[in-house]
């Protein structure tokens, strides 16, 4: 039986939906309720989900950007679009009054939508919570005849609440529009793959453009030239990069359709980014929900057998979201302009430290122009001897950051305590985690909740089950855009700073579908030696590299003996250019 993904608990909007949308088209599921929409997001693309469901707008409140962001970021694949009429009704126990009731429990979509019941309720205080089947279950365990939910009658009947007042929402007419969802790459036993497609069919795409007055009508006027109808045009600010901003646009007709290929080509050559968020059957008639009974799913199963399912869903391995079988294809994540992942090489070139407003300017300019995609610099330094140099602080992280706009260079540094997450992740575009921070446990989580990509390295004596392990924390809080690296373990030769483990690699890609990239720097601790191992990691298969490159090596305030010089780091890049590119048949996978 196929396991349904929804955010929220039963009697959710959202499982209604998905459990109407499922048996319309005669898919026995269990559904599955998560906490979040991006654990739902994570639970289909993680393939222990074989469907979930999305809301993207509502009528009243306008986009759910939070969707279009996942969607983007997970690659799951859309499979319909449902208009779901929601038909708000005020839900108390069995014997209490409408006049007697003092809160109202509802998610802050519903508040929105219906405002002006609420304004017209005197003394009444209304609180957002997590999802209608939240509001309506704490309702019915509280046994306080003074709080009441807002839902509909399907909720009710599942939590035998009865209804004190029908039609709350302010337009008769409300409706929100939901996305059901695949993993981008379904096992051949999914029933979502036999669905058939509409006639009318959508797609959505999720863009941005150099800031420059007409960008955006150029782009617009792609579709209008190919005679292409809009359905929706909306934006959001781009985070962390500037006023720029991000733009969603839904149309009509299928990425398969010759006319609407012609247009994403014409959109790629135009647009700065762009991501593909995929089409799907668009909805077709009046709204759906109407009348809806509670799902059998939601009457019949209790929630521990629904995730005791779950779990025994999961593919067998200790790291379900990590594992290589989990996305056969490889993960490509990007960061800013730049593409990571298969097919692609990324150099990350910079200072061991952050010493000053000069010194990370001129090293962003020398490496951008030498070949380097993305720009590194430490900010926060963990050091052996507490008398060594630990970084600028939160001045290194502005430096960075301002030499990062000033070459267009995505900035990566190392994040050290759960308190710096937060503020570093609105100025820096890759939050590292280094190798003594590795199992920082509590650290992982924070990372993984706040949606940076995340650069993790190899600790000093971490085997590749507990880097793998380490992932997997970062990843189960919903965050997959993470980059493994291999810096170099500490073994019994002390030829060098430490001992490059160059075989990690292929293992690496056999086993996970994470980025890997090699940090030769850290890995060998001298400057002469680099160059060879820099050969030696792309031929082996790494997807980028770390290299620490300083304006005068002799007087960096930290690693000076492995930093490479501007000229030196260019015969380097030089050097690899002329090395292919391995890809996962390469190496094994």
């Amino acid at each position: 039986m196929t396991i349904a993904a929804y955010q929220g608990v039963d009697g959710a909007y959202s499982q209604l939906v998905l459990t109407h949308y499922l048996r319309e088209h005669g898919i026995e599921a269990t559904t599955l309720g998560v906490p979040s929409y991006r654990e739902m997001a994570t639970t289909v693309a993680g393939l222990r989900a074989g469907a979930g469901v999305m809301p993207i707008e509502s009528a009243l409140a306008g986009t759910v950007r939070e969707s279009y962001d996942l969607l983007a970021e997970f690659g799951v694949a859309p499979v319909a679009e449902i208009h779901w009429r929601t038909d708000h009704r005020l839900l108390g126990l069995p014997g209490a009054e409408l006049r007697h009731v003092r809160e109202i429990l509802a998610h802050p979509l519903v508040i929105t939508e219906c405002g002006r019941f609420l304004s017209g309720l005197q003394h009444v205080r209304a609180i957002p919570c997590e999802d209608t089947g939240v509001a309506a279950r704490e309702v019915a365990r509280g046994g306080n005849p003074a709080i009441a939910a807002l839902g509909p009658p399907a909720t009710a009947a599942l939590y035998d609440l009865v209804e004190l007042a029908e039609h709350c929402s302010d337009d008769p007419q409300t409706y929100s529009r939901f996305l059901i969802i695949r993993p981008a790459h379904a096992t051949a036993d999914n029933p979502l793959l036999a669905i058939t497609k509409s006639a009318r069919r959508k797609t959505s795409l999720a863009f941005s453009v150099d800031e420059r007055t007409g960008s955006l009508a150029r782009c617009l006027s792609i579709l209008a030239d190919r005679k292409i109808n809009g359905d929706k045009l909306e934006s959001k600010p781009f985070l962390g990069h500037g006023t720029e901003r991000v733009f969603y646009v839904d149309f009509e007709g299928d990425v398969e359709d010759g006319n609407v290929a012609d247009a994403i080509a014409e959109f790629k050559r135009t647009c700065k980014t762009l991501i593909v968020l995929g089409s799907y059957n668009a909805h077709v008639g009046a709204p759906a929900g109407a009348g809806i009974s509670a799902p059998p799913a939601a009457r019949h199963v209790p929630r521990e057998i629904r995730q005791a399912q779950a779990i025994s869903a999961h593919i067998e391995t200790p790291f379900p979201r990590v594992s290589r079988i989990s996305r056969p294809e490889g993960s490509t994540l990007r960061i800013g302009g730049v593409r990571i992942g298969d097919g692609e090489f990324v150099i990350v070139g910079g200072p061991c430290s952050v010493e000053s407003r000069e010194q990370i300017i001129d090293t962003a300019h020398a490496v951008r122009e030498r070949g380097a995609t993305m720009l590194r610099g430490g900010a926060f330094k963990p050091r052996t001897s507490p008398y060594a140099f630990q970084g600028l602080g939160w001045e290194g992280v502005a430096l960075l950051a301002e030499a990062g706009r000033a070459t267009g260079l995505p900035t990566v540094s190392e994040v050290m305590t759960i308190d710096q997450v937060e503020r570093m992740a609105e100025q820096i575009d890759v939050l590292q985690i280094g190798a003594r921070n590795m199992q920082n446990f509590d650290l992982l989580k924070a990372v993984g909740r706040i949606g940076r990509p995340v650069l993790l390295k190899r600790g000093l004596s971490a085997t590749l089950d507990e880097l793998l392990a380490a992932a997997e924390y970062i990843l189960a809080e919903g965050n997959p855009n993470v980059i493994l690296c291999e810096r170099g373990i500490r073994t019994f030769e002390p030829a060098t700073r430490n001992t490059l483990d160059l075989s990690a690699v292929p293992v690496l890609r056999e086993r996970t579908h994470l980025p890997v990239f090699v940090d030769p720097s850290h890995g060998v601790g001298v400057r002469r030696w680099i160059r060879p191992l820099c050969r030696a990691a792309k031929a082996v298969g790494a997807h980028g590299l770390l290299v620490e490159v300083h304006p005068n090596p002799p007087e960096a305030k930290s690693d000076k003996d492995q930093a490479l010089p501007f000229d030196e780091f260019g015969e380097i890049v030089a050097d690899l250019a002329r090395i292919a590119v391995w890809s996962h048949s390469a190496v094994g996978v």
